[in-house]
Order: structure tokens, then C-alpha cells, then sequence
């Protein structure tokens, strides 16, 4: 089971109010394993001493083990000394030096394992004075980015303060540790962020970070007792990531953005950038570890920006290769794991070639896309036909322009995709002949799936970048086919967009509207809505997007979060034959082939 945690903001010495809230909490909703604090812990004023040190001395009770890390404040030297000097707590103790029972004083930085949860700390404020308590040093810092090098993923990074680009627009933070707090938790990438913010109860989305498959969520905790009522105390259960398979730890919701810290660092100017740099050597808190990972960590991999895009912003100072070779190589369709680790663990989800061999096609100036090129990627593509790596014994059903086939890690039952037989991008860039294929059947999909009190939805990923189009059908129980426009709608708000939404009489009428939305130079995500509601995204191309995004929402839709990655999903050839001949049984009255 994983541990149970509750997380708090700023105590100011107000323990009554605090473990109070902390035992409604723990019965309410209880047992809880640990309470960790984070901002300032002792009182910022006497008037709250005398109720303060009742806990401290054993006159009232702690109810649950409680980690602490604002180590400042009225009576924090006179506590803190009595604890250093206390026999139990000599040594060296990144676990905390009990102050009493059930309280922890977590002293400068370090990590340690919390119920099976990987912590990092860095306890105080960054001071110009050196003082015992309160504070954390030019050491404490370098500990942490020591930790960074470590291998394994950090479940929880608390900090006294928060980073600048963590917390909303409009509230200020103390310029004195922003900085160092962004560059720490850049580099220990820890999955949960948790400080103390200046009096705000702030939930930050999940991002994406850099250099790591997985993301990492801000959480920013009020003050106890706040005057404004905002959140003070946080409940959280995180399965520990030493325990997640490689792919639950890759896993990203749909509102999963970009790094704060990316677009802060690339967009400094050149002076800036200098600034930064003439700063960082005369300050040894800020000593540079990224030649060690040029070293130890990056070796000879390839930047995927500059792969990808011709260009890398970070030029001189990336810790990967910019190989011109391989830019032209992808050019040319090949896998970017395959060209930086000569292999692709993507296996037939993949849709780019696995090989450098340009089979005839040796002019680099050839745009991706043109027929020879086309030509040699449906060789290597596991939706064509002629392809050997084509896995046919998912197919259902053969036309003359479509053919039918099992999802591979079907998302739900019957989950199924309409493919065209010829190598294209997208279902909507086919011929009128083709187009009336495809519609035929939909038409025996839905008719089939009423039969079982299901509704139907369509969708697709249009991407300029695609290889070989399909169109998903998803069957949804009716109970919950009137929700489908209403969590795609939130989801695209969450990303930061709004569908363009049309509604037709015919999914014939829908789809010669979405051939009038392609221009080949954007990709575009269009979903067909049961009850003819047309929903459509165009994509720049400076525009991200999540590639699995329809099926994100969908799985958050049907409560089943898991189903989102189709990995977490697959089955064995044998199972997988069992299933198709299943669907062949059901649709045969229906297949407009049969």
C-alpha cells in the first residue's frame, strides 16, 4: 500500500491549531503514516511561545511523526542547540534529529527514505551571515547537487520558499533563494515539489522536465491559521518510485505542460546569459556539474532538439552532440532512439524506420514526403500491408481503400482502428472513392456497437510529421457518451486552447468539412462526436501537443487512467488472435466486406 502523508505549509508556532487539524484529518480520513512541514515552523512572535513548548516538552502530544524544515524563528536556537547536543542525535542524520517525540528537525539538506518515499530537503534560508540555525550554506547546496548525480527518482523535493516560475503571477518571493531553489530542483527533478508560499495555497500542473521521462507537480502550501482561510494542510499518497515500473514513471496526464525552467533559460539574452555566467564562478554554491554529466551521464547521445529542428538554443553549452548526419537522417524518416541508442523500445508503436539504408533515395534535398521517400518508409511501416513487420493477424476485415483492424493495446474492449490500405498521413487527404469506403464503415461500426448499447466516437491525429494514418474507434456505453464534448472541452482548456465545434446531420456532411480543414502545412486533432458534433484542433507547427491525447481523455472519461499508455495494455499474439476472432463473430452481420 503506498504511505499516506499529509504536507503543511508555514506552522508559525501554532502547533494547538495545527495538530488540531492534523487528528480531524487523520480520523477523517486516516490513518496518516508522516507529517511533513515545510516554511517557517517556529513562532514569529513570544505570545505563541508558551502553547509551543508544551509539545516540545511533553506537555501536549504530537499525534503523528512530523518532519520539519524551517529551522528559524522565536526559540528556534534555544530548541535546536538543546536537540544537537542530545546523545541520540549525534552523528551524521539526514533523517532528522529528533527534537521530541514524534518531531524531527530535518538540519540543512539532505535525503532520505520516508516510508518507502525517496526526500530531498534543504531546510532555512539563504543568508550572507553564517549562523547555526536558520540558514542553509554554500555546503548544504553543494550536498544536494551531489544527490542530483545519484541515480534513481526523488518522490518529494520541500524547500522553505518556493521557486519564482512555481507560483502564480502577482506574489513576490525573496530573491535570495529563487534562484538557488530553480536550479536545485531542475537538477534533482523531484516528482513532488513542496514549499511554503508566501501565505498561497498553490497546485501547480504537472511539467514536464528536461532530460528525464518523468514530470514533476508544485505544490505550494498557506500559512496555518491564515487569515485568508487558503489551504494550509495537503493529504497525498504517491505510489514511491522505486516501486513503478519505467513506464508508470513516463506517464503524463493531458495537462502536463512545459518546463517553467526551460522557457526561463532559453529566453535570456545573450548579456544575461553572460551575467549569469560571471555570477556563477565568483559563487561556489553555483559551481557547475554539467561537464561531469557531459561525462558521466550524456556521452555520445545526440540532442533531440537539434535532431529534430536544425537548431538547439542552449548551442555551445548543450551536453549533447548536434551530429548533422543524424539531422538528415531523420529528415529522412528514421527513429530518433534509433539513431541515438540503436534501438527503439517502441516496438511496432513506432512509425518511423528502424535502418539507415536510404534504399535508392540519396538526395538529401528530397522532401519527407515525396513518393520515393513514402515508398521506402512503407517497407519499414507495421500498417502496410506489403510491409513485413504488418501484423496481420490483427486484421478483421479487408476493402479495397480501408481495412480493419485491433487496436494494439486496446484502450477498452472492441477497441479498433480504420486503416487506409495506401501509405498516407491522414484519413482526410484520400480520394472521394476511398472517402465512401471509410464511411461505409462507420456507418456498420455504429450499427453494430447500438446493438450493444454503445455510442461510437472517431478520432484522429492528423500530424504533418505522420506516416501511416488511422482513424481510432472507441465504443463508449451510451451513460457515458453525453460526456465525451464536455472532458474533451476541459481538456483542451487545460492545455490552453478551445475546439472549433460544428455540428452536421451525417457523418458523410462532418467528414467533407474536415477535408476542407487540411492544408498540409499544420496537423490537426478532429474528433467525431456521436450525434454529429464535429470537434477540430489545428496545431501550428510551434504548437505541442500530446500525440496520445484523445485517448488520455478518454481513459479519464471511463476511470481508467491506466489504459491511457497502450503498453500498460498489451497482450500476447495468442490473446490478441482470441480477441479478433471474438470482434470477427460480432461484426460479421455487420461488415460491409463479408
Amino acid at each position: 500500500m503506498a504511505p499516506r502523508i499529509l504536507l503543511c505549509g508555514d506552522v508559525f508556532g501554532r502547533l494547538n491549531q495545527l495538530f488540531k487539524r492534523v487528528s480531524s484529518v487523520n480520523k477523517s480520513a486516516g490513518p496518516f503514516d508522516a507529517l511533513l512541514c515545510v516554511g517557517q515552523f517556529f513562532p514569529d512572535s513570544p505570545e505563541l511561545l508558551d502553547d509551543f513548548m508544551s509539545y516540545i516538552e511533553g506537555g501536549s502530544h504530537i499525534p503523528l511523526p512530523t518532519y520539519f524544515i524551517g529551522d528559524y524563528g522565536v526559540a528556534a536556537p534555544k530548541v535546536l542547540m538543546a536537540a544537537s547536543k542530545d546523545s541520540a542525535n549525534r552523528g551524521f542524520k539526514m533523517d532528522g534529529f529528533k527534537v521530541c517525540d514524534n518531531l524531527y528537525w530535518l538540519k540543512g539538506s539532505g535525503k532520505f527514505n520516508l516510508f518507502g518515499l525517496s526526500v530531498t530537503y534543504l531546510s532555512g534560508r539563504k543568508s550572507s551571515n553564517v549562523q547555526q540555525f536558520g540558514t542553509f550554506s554554500e555546503d548544504d547546496v553543494d550536498a544536494l547537487r551531489a544527490i542530483a548525480e545519484e541515480p534513481g527518482v526523488v518522490d518529494f523535493g520541500i524547500t522553505n520558499g518556493a521557486a519564482a516560475s512555481d507560483i502564480p503571477s502577482g506574489f513576490s518571493e525573496s530573491s535570495g533563494s529563487d534562484s538557488i531553489i530553480s536550479e536545485l530542483v531542475q537538477e534533482i527533478k523531484p516528482r513532488y515539489h513542496i514549499a511554503g508560499s508566501k501565505g498561497i495555497y498553490y497546485a501547480r500542473e504537472p511539467y514536464s522536465n528536461v532530460d528525464a521521462v518523468h514530470t514533476t507537480r508544485f505544490i505550494g502550501l498557506a500559512s496555518v491559521g491564515n487569515k485568508d482561510k487558503q489551504k494550509f494542510i495537503h493529504a497525498i499518497s504517491p505510489t514511491p518510485a522505486s516501486t513503478m515500473s519505467s513506464t508508470e514513471i513516463a506517464m503524463k496526464t493531458t495537462n502536463t505542460t512545459l518546463s517553467p525552467y526551460m522557457s526561463t533559460k532559453e529566453n535570456v539574452s545573450p548579456n544575461d546569459t553572460t551575467k549569469r555566467s560571471a555570477d556563477s564562478d565568483s559563487q561556489h554554491w553555483r559551481y557547475d556539474v554539467s561537464q561531469k554529466r557531459q561525462k558521466h551521464e550524456a556521452g555520445d547521445k545526440l540532442c533531440f532538439k537539434f535532431v529534430s529542428s536544425g537548431s538547439c538554443l542552449r548551442g555551445d553549452t548543450c551536453n549533447f552532440r548536434h551530429d548533422t548526419d543524424a539531422r538528415e537522417h531523420c529528415l529522412r524518416g528514421v527513429c530518433f532512439d534509433f539513431l541515438n541508442k540503436g534501438k527503439c523500445e517502441r516496438g511496432p508503436d513506432c512509425r518511423f524506420r528502424h535502418s539507415l539504408q536510404d534504399e535508392g533515395d540519396k538526395h538529401p534535398s528530397r522532401k519527407p514526403g515525396s513518393e520515393n521517400t513514402r515508398s521506402n518508409r512503407s517497407r519499414e511501416c507495421w500498417f502496410c500491408l506489403s510491409s513485413p513487420n504488418v501484423e496481420s493477424h490483427l486484421i478483421i476485415s479487408i476493402g479495397e481503400n480501408y481495412y480493419l483492424a485491433l487496436a494494439k493495446g486496446p484502450l477498452v474492449e472492441d477497441h479498433v482502428l480504420i486503416v487506409p490500405v495506401e501509405h498516407m498521413p491522414n484519413t482526410l487527404s484520400l480520394s472521394s472513392e476511398s472517402e465512401a469506403e471509410l464511411l461505409r464503415f462507420q456507418n456498420s461500426l455504429k450499427r453494430c456497437f447500438k446493438n450493444q448499447e454503445k455510442e461510437v466516437l472517431f478520432f484522429e491525429w492528423a500530424s504533418i510529421r505522420g506516416t501511416h494514418a488511422n482513424l481510432q474507434v472507441i465504443p463508449i456505453p451510451s451513460s457515458k457518451a453525453v460526456m465525451i464534448e464536455k472532458a474533451f472541452n476541459l481538456a483542451a482548456q487545460k492545455l490552453g486552447f478551445e475546439f472549433v465545434v460544428k455540428k452536421f446531420d451525417s457523418i458523410s456532411d462532418g467528414r467533407k468539412f474536415l477535408k476542407t480543414q487540411t492544408d498540409g502545412n499544420s496537423s490537426l486533432f478532429y474528433a467525431e462526436i456521436p450525434g454529429g458534433t464535429i470537434l477540430l484542433h489545428h496545431v501550428e507547427e510551434k504548437d505541442t501537443f500530446p500525440a496520445q491525447f484523445g485517448r488520455e481523455v478518454l481513459a479519464g472519461l471511463l476511470n481508467m487512467a491506466d489504459n491511457a499508455d497502450w503498453r500498460n495494455r498489451k497482450h500476447n499474439k495468442d490473446e490478441e488472435m482470441k480477441i479478433v476472432e471474438d470482434f470477427k463473430d460480432r461484426f460479421q452481420e455487420y461488415d460491409p466486406n463479408h
